[in-house]
């Protein structure tokens, strides 16, 4: 076959992949070399209308594009890398990127991009690498990255995010994404328990450096959690690892090398980070991933139960234990015996690994009455407690001077609750006569002894206290109290 010839069956091969429209045009502004189309520093204010449709890579950055229309690539189905970094750009229309499925590196850095809305980049099934540093982004849909199925990379450092959703990284369909890189934002607070409850895979390029972050327990637990698992997040920028002392723009503390503003970050008051235990109701299922830095792609997992079964893919005999393709463990109706340590090896085609430990607690579900405090249950059995003592000390049966009075005075006869009641009285009234003295300086004790049957007399020893100012004297009187 000749040289014209074999061109000419190019040109028909691709116009039936582009439906019988094939341009080989060069724009005048660009420079074409093979598959790549380069349109930098041109000074456009609007993509060229000719697009050679064996682009591959396609290159307008330096420019200044403000906008771009919807379906603008559809005549690129080759396209692979597409640069528009350093433009004008505000936002995008919703099919922007519509229908270019071969897109695997999308540059969209340096532009004036304000939020990321939940369709841009809903098509892009095969992304690889999203560039979306210096912008002044503010916001993040939390579902804006959950169409790409095989992201890797994803860069949003120097914007001006305040907040993001973590947990939407747990949904996402993929179990590629090595680097979300976060750092040199706005945040203040960071949800510790979202981020800790991550893949470590995905912790291991989280980058958080250079944020305005709070100082407290709960993050130093994280980063030095961290950096004891050696994740590259943290090793790789262990320095530019901050934080503000009392929220103080000034006060800055390297939250990995100083321990002033970490004094009461004893470990026993560290926040428990979610790795470290999950919970389950009896008879609920549980999924436990195996937090591992290697990638899942080649990888082997081989978990260990409480009762030291080996599981490997895809569970075991009876199916209470499945294994899934990434690793994760899943616990079908969780049993109180299902309890304890479960361990994790992952081993890759490298001959490198890893383990990971979780400790699983299966419990039954509370009832409505377990509700109850029982501290305040308990402070309150106190003080009835107290308060019955106070009656019995304060609150006598009967009037101490009348019982008295009667029993020395008027003698009944020889009961048993006529003794009662003299005994429940320490004071006699005070009389009347010459020889009487005031009641505060005597005092009397009554002691009865037991009733003899067969005689209706009994006898009463009574201590008569005497104080003065010279001595203290005691008189013992034994006389016989007859009844009348």
């Amino acid at each position: 076959m000749k040289e014209w010839e074999e061109k000419l069956l190019f040109i028909l091969i691709m116009g039936l992949f582009t439906g019988g429209s094939v341009s080989f045009n060069c724009p005048s502004s660009c420079i074409c070399a093979a598959d790549l189309l380069s349109c930098v520093r041109q000074n456009l204010h609007q993509v060229p209308k000719a697009l050679p449709s064996t682009s591959v890579t396609l290159d307008l950055s330096h420019n200044n594009l403000s906008h771009l229309h919807n379906n603008w690539l559809s005549g690129l189905p080759r396209l692979n890398t597409l640069r528009l970094s350093h433009n004008r750009i505000r936002r995008l229309p919703l099919q922007a990127f519509y229908n270019v499925t071969e897109l695997r590196h999308l540059d969209l850095s340096s532009n004036l991009l304000e939020g990321i809305g939940e369709e841009w980049f809903q098509s892009l099934f095969n992304l690889e690498e999203l560039l979306l540093y210096n912008n002044r982004i503010v916001y993040v849909h939390d579902n804006a990255f959950s169409h790409l199925g095989k992201i890797q990379k994803i860069y949003l450092s120097w914007n001006f995010l305040t907040s993001f959703s973590f947990q939407s990284l747990q949904n996402l369909s993929n179990p590629y994404l090595r680097t979300l890189d976060l750092s040199s934002n706005r945040f203040l607070e960071l949800p510790v328990e979202e981020v800790s409850s991550l893949p470590a895979f995905i912790k291991n390029g989280l980058y958080l450096h250079r944020n305005p972050l709070t100082c407290h327990c709960a993050l130093y637990a994280l980063f030095t959690h961290w950096e004891h698992r050696g994740f590259s997040s943290v090793v790789d920028y262990f320095e530019q690892h901050t934080c503000l002392y009392m929220g103080k723009p000034r006060a800055i503390v390297r939250i990995l090398q100083d321990q002033n503003g970490f004094d009461n970050c004893s470990p026993g008051k560290w926040q428990r980070l979610p790795e470290n235990g999950l919970r389950v109701i009896v008879g609920k299922s549980l999924m436990i991933t195996c937090n591992t830095s290697l990638p899942q792609e080649n990888t082997t997992f081989v978990w260990i139960s409480p009762t030291y079964e080996f599981l490997i893919f895809p569970g075991n005999n009876n199916q209470s234990f499945k294994i899934h393709p990434n690793g994760s463990l899943e616990i079908r109706e969780a049993q109180p015996w299902n309890s304890g340590i479960y361990l994790c090896i992952a081993v890759n085609r490298l001959n490198y690994n890893t383990t990971h430990e979780v400790n699983v607690t299966v419990h039954y579900p509370k009832h409505e009455g377990e509700s109850f405090n029982t501290g305040l249950t308990t402070l309150l059995g106190c003080v009835v407690s107290l308060v019955l003592v106070f009656v019995y000390l304060y609150m006598t049966p009967c009037n101490c001077f009348f019982c008295c009075s009667k029993s020395l005075q008027t003698p009944s006869p020889p009961q048993e609750s006529s003794a009662q009641s003299s005994i429940l009285c320490g004071t006699p009234p005070a009389t009347d006569g010459t020889n009487s003295r005031k009641t505060g300086i005597n005092r009397h004790v009554v002691f009865l002894e037991p009733i003899k049957e067969g005689r209706g007399e009994k006898k009463a020893k009574i201590i008569k206290l005497r104080s003065d100012s010279d001595s203290a004297s005691s008189v013992f009187s034994d006389s016989p109290i007859v009844p009348t």
